[in-house]
């Protein structure tokens, strides 16, 4: 059987707002404590990574205002929060390495993916450090410019044929 790579994993919800604000230098892939309602829900695609951000505290990892919504036929009498504190997995190695870098002026941690990894909930967070509004408008031009070139690229293999 063929080993799928981590393009092939199913991404169950991105956080494309992050590569706009932030340079994403390293990221890491981590596990999550979740209920079993929320995983169902996850599967579902009813998660939201948009204003989500994680902290260290105690040596340990935790992500704040990852929306995930109720799962529908799940536990209604008492409902998880959508967006409670969520424990992340690492190992210690890569806990101390996170907190030598935040503690560094100007580096957060950006959820940017959830997505399955052999039945399991991943995400993966970055190591990001904000852009300010000169570079994102540097990035912009820079996507504009490599738009215009592909689209004059396909024009003329339309007239060579």
């Amino acid at each position: 059987m063929a080993k799928k790579s981590d393009a092939e994993h199913k991404a169950l919800a991105q956080n494309k707002k992050a590569s706009h604000d932030y340079f994403i230098e390293e990221t890491f892939e981590c596990g999550m404590v979740l209920t079993g309602t929320e995983i169902k829900s996850l599967r579902g695609g009813k998660a939201n990574l948009s204003d989500s951000f994680a902290t260290i505290r105690n040596g340990e990892v935790f992500v704040h205002n990852l929306h995930i919504s109720p799962f529908e036929q799940g536990n209604r009498s008492n409902p998880t929060d959508p967006t409670r504190a969520r424990k992340l997995l690492l190992h210690r190695a890569q806990i101390s390495k996170l907190i030598g870098f935040v503690k560094q002026e100007g580096y957060t941690l950006v959820p940017l993916k959830i997505y399955t990894r052999h039945g399991y909930a991943k995400l993966l967070i970055g190591l990001g450090r904000g852009k300010k509004n000169y570079d994102k408008r540097h990035d912009a031009a820079k996507k504009d410019a490599t738009r215009d070139i592909q689209r004059a690229l396909r024009e003329k293999q339309k007239v060579a044929r």
